[in-house]
């Protein structure tokens, strides 16, 4: 196999893993709110609200040694091992402990950091400038997948039923961390966190001394990029995008199934709605990511698309969902909004979230890898420091904030994160013209 075959075949290997994997946690964790609440009895009393902040939360702070765990052990094993801690944590659903299940929180918060560190030195490495746009689009596509495979699992399993029990998705999360050990290693790559200037002192001894060195690199790349102006730029969109996670994957479900006029349908509706949300993200992965080849006008007008969806699915669920549908009671919200709540209006909705949501995260993966191609590692974390925080902040202001102020801090946050991007990409165009690049090519 040549090595661009060797290449794709990784990113393909890639995609499929996190597909397995969140397929089982998109059954169980993404829309924990609803399952817990379900759950709840008297031996538990969790609040899914509360664990995916605390997941998210811990996610952010573990960022700040990821890119070293990463140089330590490698991205594939920093993987494999991730693999191990999210079965670990879907494992906790087959019987409820209160306590288990937020120390799996904590847990699974440093994977997660872990995990997509690894994710994106990986997918840089497999890439140039030339083919991380395809690249971010195929690994993009196929985690998307997820969303598919999880919510048909709660839309047949959960149908006409008011009172839900975890099921357990552990099987499915091991296959796709076994399937890590595929990946097939590049030459000549370097450990996350090298550069030039520390070649020479690493060389190529794997001794616990030079390991420690590399983490240690790592760790101060990570806190000088911080404090570059593309990096803070891009951390403006990065912020939009965690917040658009947390609504899509936990508050939009919830708010679905709270609504008492969708009748007996509501519950098995959440599952439905992920469906779209998946649909949505594949055919943008899809769109954006397979035939970026062909786009001769680089990211902006693909993440303009994003922020003018998001922007129309935020005005429908205003008018068509209640404004107390994120914090309804067990027992689900009788209220209207503007407009008798619509099954087919909500599922749009869905679809929207998604599509916009693979227009903006395909376009980050894509300016991260080419911006930062020595510096994957520091810079995937930093990426996913600044998402998972503004994720975790949202889940905690979900347990209180109606629904029109949580669409309000989405749009204003977007707005900003789209100029911020749009200012970083004519930055990226500029050099690549100096260097006398096809700008298509990004």
């Amino acid at each position: 196999m040549s090595s661009e075959g060797k290449k794709l075949f990784n990113i393909i290997i890639l995609g499929i893993s996190f597909m397995f994997i969140f397929t089982a946690f998109q059954s169980c964790g993404n829309i924990a709110q609803t399952v817990i609440t379900n759950l709840n009895n008297t031996d538990f009393h969790g609040s899914g609200y509360t664990s995916m902040s605390i997941i998210y939360g811990v996610l952010s702070a573990s960022n700040l040694i990821s890119p070293s765990l990463v140089a330590i052990v490698g991205p594939q094993f920093s993987m494999v091992v991730s693999g191990v801690f999210y079965s670990l944590y879907i494992a906790v659903f087959i019987q409820p402990a209160t306590w288990a299940f937020y120390t799996a929180s904590v847990l699974i918060g440093i994977a997660a950091a872990v995990l997509w560190t690894a994710q994106g030195n990986c997918l840089t490495e497999n890439s140039d400038e030339n083919t991380i746009g395809r690249n971010s689009g195929i690994f993009w596509a196929l985690l998307q997948f997820s969303l598919i495979f999880g919510n048909l699992y709660i839309y047949f399993a959960w149908q006409g039923k008011t009172h839900i029990s975890g099921s357990p998705q552990t099987q499915v999360c091991l296959v796709g961390t076994v399937l890590f050990f595929l990946i097939r290693k590049q030459e000549d790559t370097k450990a996350p966190g090298d550069d030039d200037s520390t070649d020479e002192i690493l060389g190529e001894s794997s001794s616990a001394r030079n390991k420690m060195m590399r983490a240690v690199a790592a760790f101060k790349k990570s806190i000088t990029l911080s404090f570059t102006k593309e990096m803070l730029l891009l951390s403006v969109t990065t912020a939009y995008t965690g917040l658009v996670l947390t609504f899509f994957s936990g508050v939009y479900g919830t708010c679905i199934g709270a609504v008492n006029r969708f009748g007996s349908e509501e519950k098995s509706l959440i599952g439905l709605s992920g469906i779209f949300i998946g649909v949505g993200e594949i055919l943008g992965g899809g769109i954006f990511g397979l035939l970026s080849k062909k786009n001769r006008s680089g990211r902006n007008p693909v993440v303009m698309l994003g922020i003018l969806v998001h922007f129309i699915a935020f005005y429908l669920i205003f008018f068509n969902m209640p404004n107390d549908a994120p914090i309804a009671p067990m027992e689900g919200t009788d209220h209207v909004a503007y407009m008798i709540p619509s099954k087919e209006v909500a599922m749009l909705c869905s679809f929207l979230l998604g599509l916009g949501d693979s227009c903006f995260n395909t376009q980050l993966l894509s300016i991260l890898g080419f911006l930062y191609s020595e510096d994957s590692a520091p810079a995937f974390a930093i990426f996913k420091f600044v998402q998972s925080i503004c994720a975790a902040v949202a889940y905690f202001y979900s347990n209180y904030f109606l629904l029109q102020w949580q669409l309000l801090i989405m749009v204003v946050v977007g707005f900003f994160g789209t100029i911020t991007f749009f200012t970083v990409e004519w930055g990226a165009a500029a050099a690549l013209a100096a260097r006398g690049s096809d700008y298509s090519s990004i």
